[in-house]
């Protein structure tokens, strides 16, 4: 098989997408049973960090573990990276010495750069321009409790960051619908806006929500905003995702939000306990997205072991 990368939603096929999403439902299923499946005994993945993570770091190396291989995190603090060794020196060693690598760092282009120099696949972990994983635990945790998210009404609300970005590709890898609500001086990049067929710029929080499917914010400073919060809070005050705001939705309508939550900013302060939202599973099957995700680079669709190339 091809080495192939995960760095953008739009690496994959619309239909490599959905086999993707449909096996991280089979894991889910299956890890709720205990069943024990390890097709990935003898592998070893790198778990770069250079920002700090909990449900992605977390999600990988557990499921690494659940799959049978073994993790190697490194940060810049304990490793090279931190003195200076160029990511194309790091892509080679890597490749000499571990499977698959998930990388976490502001720099898309140094994402990239790792992927062109590496022989083993690459998974874009978060970077400031995209959170593809995030992603793939979203649609899964729509698809299990509403169906398909084809032709559904989704909006986002906040900044046009990594994660606006990331649902901006996969409306037009899903084919839903997307209305985004932002402040006028953080949009989201205007290149993914114009390719993001599917996705519209609206004007206020009201029109964006207004007969949504799926709700989704995410915080108003992200990492890179560090100093920025106060200033932040005052542009951002009026995309604030409240029960108030949720109710002009559609009755069914479910909310997300990729976590760590800030309440009282982003969200009011008892949101992510309406019955309306979903963020608990959503970060639960984090696990099982990745999984599924893993599995495909190493062994290609639903763990069937494919013929070298």
């Amino acid at each position: 098989m091809s080495k192939r990368d995960f760095l953008s939603l739009l690496d994959f096929s619309k239909a490599e997408l959905g086999s993707l999403i449909e096996r991280a439902k089979t894991f889910r299923e299956m890890h709720a049973r205990g069943d024990v499946y390890q097709p990935l005994v003898g592998r070893t993945a790198a778990v770069i960090m250079q920002l700090s993570s909990t449900r992605t770091r977390l999600a990988f190396e557990a499921g690494l573990a659940q799959l049978g291989a073994h993790a190697v995190f490194l940060s810049t603090k304990d490793s090279q990276m931190g003195r200076g060794e160029p990511i194309e020196d790091l892509a080679r060693v890597l490749s000499e010495m571990v499977d698959i690598v998930m990388i976490r760092t502001l720099e898309q282009s140094d994402m990239q750069t790792l992927a062109d120099y590496a022989s083993i696949p690459v998974i874009n972990a978060m970077s400031s321009l995209l959170h593809p994983c995030q992603l793939l635990a979203d649609v899964q945790t729509f698809e299990e409790l509403r169906g398909s998210i084809k032709g559904k009404r989704v909006a986002f609300l906040g900044d046009g960051y990594n994660m606006c970005h990331s649902y901006i590709n996969a409306s037009t890898q899903w084919d839903f619908e997307l209305r985004i609500a932002c402040p006028d001086a953080h949009q989201p990049n205007a290149d993914i806006l114009a390719n993001g067929h599917n996705a519209q710029r609206v004007e206020t929080a009201s029109e964006a929500v207004a007969d949504a499917d799926l709700v989704v914010t995410d915080v108003w400073s992200s990492m890179g905003h560090e100093g920025q919060e106060a200033q932040r809070r005052e542009i951002f005050e009026p995309y604030q995702v409240n029960e108030a705001l949720l109710d002009q939705a559609k009755s069914d309508v479910l909310f997300m939000h990729c976590l760590p939550a800030h309440r009282g900013e982003e969200i009011s302060s008892t949101l992510l306990d309406d019955p309306r939202s979903v963020v608990w599973q959503e970060a639960g099957n984090r696990l099982h997205s990745q999984k599924a995700l893993v599995e495909f680079l190493l062994l290609g669709h639903n763990g069937a072991t494919p013929t070298l190339s």
